[in-house]
């Protein structure tokens, strides 16, 4: 299997969790785990976002510049940002500093606000049953699905932005909605903490 990657640690990993640190600690730690909670999720939608057109890897070295740029993604703070804040933000270099890709952050956060179950439940209720089975490989991972568009369609209804099908896909996957570790990850036969 090329996608799949023996590291130094004798640890099989999905080949692009092998491919830097900083991945296979996001690889080993974070994706495809369940992650719950408003906030929580609210900051790797965000985070998706800003990825579009984009390296995951550079999303991941500017997390915590994102994090303090935006409160730590607190739903009630980003809500209430203003014309002031988006100049803030245009300002910081350790973000990714583009306007509507802001903008829609801060729009998110009040849309998520008006949700009346919560961010979570909504994301959640979107969640595929699990396959019967692991992918052998990429090539056998979607990068959109019925559920992914469904999502996305919910989510822009509701006010959302910067969340089509294949960035709703990816959240599922960065969130443990689905897990697309491969057969003979190390981490394909770990359950969701």
């Amino acid at each position: 299997m090329t996608d799949l990657v023996i590291g130094a640690d004798g640890l099989a990993r999905c080949a692009w969790g092998a491919s830097t640190p900083d991945y296979a600690v996001y690889h080993d730690h974070e994706w495809g785990r369940q992650l719950r909670g408003d906030d929580a999720l609210y900051e790797r939608m965000t985070l998706e976002a800003f990825q579009s057109g984009l390296s995951w890897l550079t999303i991941l070295r500017k997390r915590p510049a994102f994090r303090s740029a935006f409160g730590d993604f607190h739903l009630e703070t980003v809500a209430g940002y203003g014309e002031a804040d988006v100049a803030r933000l245009l300002a910081d270099a350790g973000i990714v500093r583009n306007r509507a890709k802001i903008e829609a952050a801060i729009a998110n956060a009040r849309a998520a606000l008006e949700l009346p179950d919560g961010l979570s439940a909504l994301l959640w209720s979107y969640a595929p049953t699990p396959r019967a089975a692991r992918p052998e490989s990429f090539a056998h991972v979607p990068a959109l699905t019925p559920e992914s568009t469904a999502m996305a369609k919910a989510l822009k209804k509701r006010g959302f932005r910067f969340v089509g099908p294949t960035t709703a896909y990816a959240l599922m996957q960065a969130t443990g909605m689905v897990d697309d570790h491969l057969a003979g990850c190390h981490r394909s036969t770990a359950r969701p903490a």
